[in-house]
């Protein structure tokens, strides 16, 4: 998933502009009560993603995020649980339970988790402790094709 370049978001907003006409500047300035706070306040932002020729409406960044090692990103996308010795990085004040936005080191998201172990926990936890319960992926659709 990437930001859209300038041609690709000036053809979203001239589709969305014949449907929703002034209206547009409501869709594009709508505060998120989600993501991480901009501007002093508890507001994130929505953005145009693009995913394959799909154009997605969605909250600038995730309220918490755990990155990955290199050597545990396939791991994950054959779906499996994140190992404390995959972790690259977790953001501050993640809890037990809480919804994890997986990335790779390369902020390229490869899906999303249930964090097992809170930030403090993950920092006396043993290399083979599970950090993030697995949910879903980016590879999955290939695992599942057969079922589609």
């Amino acid at each position: 998933m990437r930001a859209l370049d300038e041609s690709e978001t000036s053809v979203v907003f001239e589709k969305l502009f014949k449907f929703t006409g002034n209206n547009l500047k409501n869709i594009v300035e709508k505060p998120s009560l989600e993501g991480p706070q901009q501007d002093g306040n508890n507001q994130g932002r929505y953005c145009f993603r693009l995913q394959k020729n799909k154009v997605f409406y969605v909250t600038d960044n995730a309220k918490h995020k755990v990155w990955l090692k290199p050597s545990s990103e396939m791991s994950f996308l054959y779906g499996n649980h994140v190992l404390k010795g995959g972790l690259g990085r977790i953001t501050e004040n993640t809890s037990t339970g809480d919804g994890v936005v997986v990335f790779s080191m390369s902020d390229v998201p490869l899906g999303f988790g249930v964090a097992a172990k809170s930030t403090q926990d993950c920092r006396k936890l043993d290399p083979n402790g599970i950090v993030v319960l697995h949910q879903a992926d980016t590879g999955e659709y290939l695992r599942m094709e057969d079922d589609l």
